[in-house]
């Protein structure tokens, strides 16, 4: 289900279907929501599909700068191994301290995955969370220093732009790995940058980027960094599901039922139903 905005004006209501991933997504930062609120135009996403598949991308991309498994590869296939005799090892991933920014769905999910590594988790959210045992760090910087890796997996809002800032980088220190699962402009990449390639931090994997598709070149040469072109959330399996949350969203309003994911549910509006057309 789209909604088709343009300059501050909704051009219309569209339910529209697409084989497109673009079009099945659970972020919000493109829609406009305040407009839509306004208007009283029903939107929905993807719900908690993709959970699963960006919280393993999460912990794989982390397991992949640890031990470096994709500079390793690109080593052996060049065939040097023979010539060199060997490469830096990696560390484990085992007892690391990892921070984690954002504890929604996603986060938890990371945060019980990691949990199998023994890994220690604390977090940064919105607020504090009662259910949750997990140490909880309202300052970010304050969680970079007491953390061996930090996996950003918040929502972007004007609150989280650039969040990830040079005294973030710097608490996390020469020895911390950033991880991206999020949206790319949560993290100030040009400072992200400079801090990989001076050494200030050891690495970072990275599923999404502040200006895709254009992806910084100097991040192709970093045997330090590993990157994804935005689709920690893509798995057949996900596919299926959503398409079976669009159709089901579809039918719901064109029969004048309660949406299955609706994203302003709780809002004081009046939300136009499949009825307002007839």
């Amino acid at each position: 289900m789209g909604v088709a905005i343009a300059s501050g004006s909704v051009l219309d209501l569209q339910c529209t279907i697409s084989s497109s991933p673009a079009m099945l997504c659970s972020g919000l930062n493109h829609v406009d929501l305040s407009e839509c609120q306004e208007r009283g135009i029903a939107v929905t996403n993807a719900g908690n599909v993709y959970a699963d598949d960006v919280a393993d991308m999460a912990v794989g991309l982390l397991i992949n700068v640890l031990r470096k498994i994709s500079a390793v590869d690109r080593c052996f296939r060049s065939g040097v191994w023979p010539v060199i005799g060997t490469y830096p090892l990696g560390s484990k991933l085992g007892g690391k301290r990892v921070g984690i920014v954002g504890l929604g769905t996603i986060g938890f999910k990371i945060a019980k995955r990691l949990e199998g590594f023994n890994c220690s988790i604390s977090y940064n959210s919105k607020k504090k969370k009662p259910s949750v045992s997990y140490p909880f760090y309202s300052d970010i910087s304050e969680l970079a220093d007491n953390s061996d890796a930090l996996i950003i997996c918040c929502a972007l809002t004007d609150e989280t732009y650039h969040m990830i800032n040079k005294e973030v980088f710097s608490a996390l220190g020469k020895n911390g790995v950033i991880i991206n699962v999020g949206r790319g402009s949560i993290i100030d990449e040009k400072e992200m940058v400079r801090c990989l390639m001076e050494g200030e931090i050891a690495g970072a994997g990275l599923d999404v980027f502040e200006h895709e598709p254009d992806v910084p070149e100097e991040l192709f040469a970093l045997d330090n960094v590993v990157v994804s072109p935005h689709r920690a959330a893509f798995t057949p399996e996900s596919f299926e599901q959503v398409f079976d949350i669009v159709m089901g969203n579809l039918e719901a309003f064109f029969s004048n039922k309660p949406l299955l994911t609706p994203v302003m549910d709780g809002f004081n509006i009046r939300i136009r139903t499949r009825a307002d057309y007839c």
